[in-house]
């Protein structure tokens, strides 16, 4: 006699979280290669492989379509474990992965082509604007500030202003070489001398913030 309390089989959820991420992906391509006003629910659609209802199922509109692909590209490089501060671990170790990972994050071909993107249309659209600040740069700023907070009730850190200790960590990581990737004038920075660059970053922050 069948088991009828077993799960039935089939696709079920992991199929809507693969639709989901060829949604996301096609999107991600769409956006750099057409703008975002080039690129319509029913081209992402086409890209992904899937039906214009099933874009509508996972993402209400275009623009939340967006901030979810600029919170997946984010997430990509810089997910949320990266920021977890473990009781044992030093706090060095945990400036350098970020700074690592955010490193390799801007350099990348997606962000420089996206940036340039949202410069162009800065103007044009500011909404459009807040919504990539706050689904990409906003997340990670705010993921930091935490960190840094539980570092300094950790007693790892001293900082009396986290929110404004993180801004300056990512500039700091981002220093003159990203701004002259982004305009053009230089390739990324890679191997020793990204290496380089975290580790510079890093040992100043800490020479600012080491508890005395």
């Amino acid at each position: 006699m069948p088991n009828k309390l077993l799960p039935p089989s089939g696709p079920g959820r992991p199929k809507n979280l693969a639709k989901r991420q060829a949604i996301l992906e096609a999107a991600k391509t769409l956006f750099l290669r057409r703008g975002y006003d080039g690129s319509s629910m029913d081209a992402i659609a086409a890209e992904a492989g899937v039906s214009k209802l099933t874009v509508y199922s996972h993402f209400t509109d275009k623009e939340t379509l967006f901030s979810a692909a600029v919170k997946a590209k984010c997430e990509e490089q810089l997910p949320e474990l990266l920021f977890e501060l473990a009781e044992d671990a030093p706090i060095e170790a945990v400036l350098l992965n970020i700074g690592r990972a955010f490193h390799a994050l801007i350099n990348s071909r997606e962000s420089v082509e996206l940036h340039r993107l949202m410069v162009t249309l800065g103007s044009q659209d500011p909404k459009l604007s807040q919504l990539f600040f706050d689904a990409g740069p906003q997340r990670v700023l705010n993921e930091m500030e935490g960190l840094l907070s539980q570092a300094d009730k950790a007693g790892k850190l001293r900082i009396a202003k986290p929110q404004s200790a993180a801004d300056q960590f990512f500039c700091l990581i981002k220093g003159s070489a990203n701004f002259r990737l982004l305009i053009g004038c230089c390739g990324p920075q890679t191997g020793d001398a990204a290496e380089q660059q975290v580790r510079d970053v890093v040992e100043l922050f800490m020479r600012a913030y080491r508890p005395d």
